[in-house]
């Protein structure tokens, strides 16, 4: 089996396999550029496949074939387990630098419809030579002629005779991968081109576009050398087949992101654009999307007289259906709120009513606070909902709340309303389940530590609502929200008062 070998020199057929990593044994051998022979002693001279008998010769080959089916199949194996561009796009270019016998290299994702996302990873390459390279002019780099000459696919009908949208789709053409033997010596390079890659240490490169028919461009991968060199044959072979399926697992993975950023697009038209000011109180919310949209949802409305009325809520399920419930629950307690938001209970009962009859197959948890900032008093009452924390110099506890159920469950819903009176200086939390919930521990244990995460925030920072609800988040989700676990949205809005 031939191996990479710098130009000019014989390719060594007997060459040593490569050791087993990460559960792989790969017999593609190395580069000769990247194993370094022991000094001193002489490679052997390379059999004839004449002198072997043709029952040995058979064998191997079969051997050789059923090796590098076991080391695709671990390495798609490995790839489909990626659930992200960026985690996709990092391990198809560890996988192809194992392929293509090279150490470093980079994967542009560039979708030829222009609606992105785009990006660049780089294996083996700091940020900075990544920009390096992006100063060469893009028509003279390898990966910038492939995304520059490798057109979309067709949309449906798209050239044919009446346009008919049920006509079979043209497929885009695929343009064939872009090796350059030696950035010293090879023809209509640019200067600059040169430059870079004497700076930076390669000699060589290998491009492979990320593109089939069906999927049309999604990007390039270009793998770079060390010494003038290219893949053979059947590197060449093995880089092309793995680089199809790299291709249809990221158009899958494209989708999947484009549909939640328009979701998360969708979820933040349906809330408020901007937290209103009112004299007497300094509002603050941090609203975090799960990767399918859950309904938790957040208001803050000014109403007559300097009061505010402050909400947060969830609707059951997730997806398209449940961000326009919540969108139509969260309109319609705007409403209730300028009619009635002195009783709180009322505004709440309403919104019940009208769930119950228009939906009646969806709940909902509901918060609504009626608020006199100038007073600094707070009437509230909640359906099903987690009791709000006030957070303060002096003091850090639930308010205590009665027990009811979500909107939707019951015939008739009524709880009896609660009123509180914060210091000046203390901080209100209203927040959705997802909160405690995305904690991963029990219920009892998910309100300890919110409560331990508001005990902790730092005294200079108790005066900004903001920063308070940063910090009660770092604590309890020192990760973010995992974009691969399915789950509840998270809301947390804060308002301190003066």
């Amino acid at each position: 089996m031939a191996s990479n070998a710098p130009v000019g020199k014989p390719t060594d057929m007997s060459s040593p396999r490569l050791p087993k990593v990460a559960g792989i044994d790969s017999t593609v051998p190395a580069p000769p550029h990247t194993v370094a022979p022991l000094p001193g002693v002489p490679s052997a001279a390379p059999p004839s496949d004449a002198a072997l008998p043709p029952g040995v010769l058979i064998q191997d080959r079969l051997a050789s074939w059923v090796s590098d089916l076991t080391t695709l199949h671990e390495l798609t194996e490995r790839l489909i387990k990626t659930d992200s561009l960026d985690g996709a796009l990092r391990e198809m270019l560890g996988a192809g630098a194992a392929l293509v016998g090279a150490r470093r290299g980079m994967a542009v994702l560039e979708p030829a419809d222009g609606l992105g996302p785009t990006s660049t990873i780089g294996l083996g390459l700091a940020h900075a030579d990544l920009g390096t390279i992006e100063t060469v002019p893009r028509g003279s780099g390898s990966y910038g002629r492939l995304l520059d000459g490798l057109p979309e696919a067709d949309p449906p009908g798209a050239g044919l005779p009446g346009n008919d949208p049920t006509a079979p789709r043209r497929p885009a053409r695929v343009p064939e991968p872009i090796a350059i033997r030696d950035v010293r010596t090879e023809e209509g390079l640019d200067p600059r081109h040169r430059e870079v890659a004497a700076r930076l240490g390669y000699a060589a490169s290998y491009a492979l576009p990320l593109a089939t028919e069906e999927a049309g461009r999604l990007g390039a991968a270009v793998w770079l050398y060390d010494e003038p060199a290219e893949p053979d044959e059947r590197r060449r072979h093995l880089i092309g087949l793995y680089g199809r399926f790299a291709t249809e697992h990221l158009a899958r993975l494209l989708q999947v992101e484009r549909a939640r950023a328009r979701v998360a697009t969708v979820a933040e038209e349906l809330l408020p654009s901007r937290l209103p000011r009112v004299p007497g109180v300094r509002l603050a919310v941090r609203h975090l999307t799960g990767p399918q949209g859950g309904g938790d949802w957040y208001d803050a409305l000014p109403l007559p007289e300097g009061a505010l009325g402050l909400a947060v809520g969830s609707v059951s399920g997730t997806g398209p259906s449940a961000l326009a419930a919540m969108g139509r629950l969260r309109a319609s307690l705007r409403a209730y709120a300028v009619m009635e938001g002195e009783d709180p209970v009322a505004v709440l009962s309403d919104l019940e009513l009208l769930l119950r009859l228009t939906e009646p197959a969806r709940s909902a948890t509901a918060l609504f606070a009626y608020a006199e900032p100038a007073q600094r008093r707070i009437v509230l009452a909640g359906a099903g909902h987690a009791p709000p924390l006030v957070v303060g110099d002096h003091r850090t506890e639930f308010v205590e709340t009665s027990l009811s159920a979500p909107l939707g469950m019951l015939t008739c819903w009524e709880a009896p309303s609660v009123e509180l009176s914060p210091a000046p200086g203390e901080t209100v939390l209203l927040y959705t389940d997802g909160l405690l919930r995305r904690t991963g521990d029990a219920t009892d244990r998910a309100f300890a530590r919110l409560h331990a995460a508001a005990s902790s925030v730092p005294r200079a920072d108790r005066s900004d609502p903001g920063a308070v609800a940063d910090h009660v988040l770092r604590t309890l989700l020192p990760g973010g929200l995992d974009p691969a676990v399915e789950g509840e949205d998270v809301v947390l809005l804060a308002a301190r008062f003066e």
